[in-house]
């Protein structure tokens, strides 16, 4: 019961923290500010939203997906972002549990998620946000010791090192945003994830990637985001590594060792 209530409060917490990396994507997008004393609004009237407004996957249900002041339909994007969170939230916390690895699966999981946001708003990957999501990931492994940091060093190296021998390769096709991405989960994840989040990561585009073009929903030459796939990779390496690497003969690395 305990777990199931911990798990619980997770997907809660996580729905709350999906609206607010919405807000964070879409104001950084049409470059406006979303932190200080900015509250949030109705994005066709204006009007500042009440708490009424802000419980996560509730308040869409119940205002049936329209404004409460001035009844304009709120795109559905708001319930899936919020979906999305709740879903890391749970997820890791069923996973880890009360572990202190829970802690970088969760920052790790969002910052994914506002990575991947950023490219499906814009096709651009903020250099900013791949910082944070590599500094914390590196600031949790100094807890750790040398090797945790040396691990994650190297997860930087292969995570960066594989994407910038594609955009070379294809001259371009991709773009520097998902190296830096890649570097940044690297140094959160190690290299042993960062390999299986990169395989992971790539098999998702490629299967979802023929589905669209064989339901004739984009072009050959159509270009498609790679950054939400690569955040889906990593998120199913923290969830499924152990599990991946246990098969292959490896061990997981501190701190994914539960």
């Amino acid at each position: 019961m305990v777990s199931i209530i911990f798990i619980l409060l997770n997907i809660l917490l996580g729905g709350a923290m999906g609206s607010f990396l919405n807000v964070v994507a879409l104001r950084t997008a049409s470059d406006e500010s979303w932190w200080g004393k900015e509250r949030s609004r109705c994005p066709h009237c204006g009007h500042l939203l009440g708490y009424k407004d802000l419980i996560p996957f509730v308040s869409y249900l119940v205002q049936r997906g329209r404004c409460r002041y001035c009844q304009t339909h709120i795109s559905p994007r708001y319930l899936i972002v919020e979906a999305a969170g709740g879903v890391i939230g749970g997820i890791m916390a069923w996973r880890w549990g009360v572990h202190p690895s829970l802690l970088l699966s969760l920052a790790t999981g969002y910052l994914l998620l506002l990575n991947a946001l950023t490219d499906l708003n814009t096709g651009y990957i903020y250099d900013l946000f791949t910082v944070v999501l590599g500094v914390s990931g590196l600031v949790f492994r100094i807890f750790g010791g040398l090797s945790p940091v040396v691990d994650g060093l190297l997860g930087a190296a292969l995570g960066f090192s594989v994407i910038a021998m594609i955009i070379i390769v294809s001259r371009g096709g991709m773009g520097w945003g998902d190296a830096n991405l890649m570097a940044g989960l690297g140094l959160a994840l190690g290299w042993q994830f960062t390999a299986v989040a990169l395989y992971l990561g790539f098999m998702i585009g490629g299967v979802i990637a023929l589905t669209l073009l064989m339901l004739k929903i984009v072009k050959r030459k159509d270009a498609i985001p790679l950054g939400p796939f690569l955040a889906a990779g990593g998120i199913l390496a923290m969830v499924l590594g152990p599990a991946i690497l246990g098969f292959l003969g490896f061990h997981p690395a501190w701190p994914w060792l539960h």
